[in-house]
């Protein structure tokens, strides 16, 4: 029988996500304690304090990666159930969390609802998995003896045709709502990817990102 979910760790970097994913905790579980953090460190010193039942966890934070939050509370409280909360669907973020004790992976630019739903399947043992990433999973096992090239060697700077879209459109200053109806993803997804981009980029302003949008040469497509 799974365990009674009441003590739930959240670490989201972005405020106005962790805002969307506390009121999307709250629906599902009531009557649970939040913990919130916003970087790796932060999250690993509450679990040195408190005793989680779930943590949902996002994957690229200021200070590093959420994957070794995963492998902490894998390593101290094993009875914690790790949920990545992502805009990755890629195998190069997917396998390492799971590989490091994620019993869950969630796209952000779901429904709400469908979130929330297969939140609820926890309580049945059923692991939360996007259906993307449930056949993305399904389909490298199905494919282990055929030769592919390892994610490692793709490069680090590279862009998803997703953050080149948006990258396009944050340098022709759209605003983030704008963005979200085009591509009909939500605001909290866009600003999500936004924060990945820039990282990667390493830029902080709109400018620098028209510039680098330019030398990727975006505006001619």
């Amino acid at each position: 029988m799974t365990p009674t979910i009441t003590n739930i760790l959240l670490l989201e970097d972005l405020p106005e996500i962790r805002a969307w994913l506390r009121q999307l905790v709250v629906q599902v579980f009531p009557r649970a304690m939040i913990a919130e953090a916003a970087r790796v460190k932060e999250a690993i010193q509450l679990t040195d304090a408190l005793k989680f039942d779930l943590a949902l966890i996002d994957l690229g934070l200021p200070d590093g990666s959420g994957v070794d939050v995963v492998a902490t509370l894998r390593e101290k409280q094993p009875d914690t159930q790790s949920v990545v909360v992502t805009i990755h669907d890629d195998d190069e973020h997917l396998f390492p969390a799971l590989q490091a004790g994620a019993f869950g992976y969630i796209l952000k630019e779901q429904p709400r609802e469908q979130i929330a739903e297969q939140l609820k399947r926890m309580s049945q043992g059923e692991p939360p998995l996007s259906p993307s990433i449930a056949r993305r999973v399904i389909s490298y096992f199905a494919a282990q003896n055929q030769p592919r090239e390892p994610a490692l060697n793709l490069p680090h700077v590279a862009l998803t045709d997703r953050e080149n879209e948006v990258l396009l459109r944050v340098a022709k200053g759209f605003t983030l709502p704008e963005i979200g109806v085009q591509l009909g993803l939500s605001r909290h997804t866009i600003a999500d990817y936004v924060k990945q981009i820039y990282r990667k980029l390493n830029v902080s302003s709109r400018a620098e990102a028209a510039l680098e949008a330019q030398r990727l040469g975006l505006f001619k497509r």
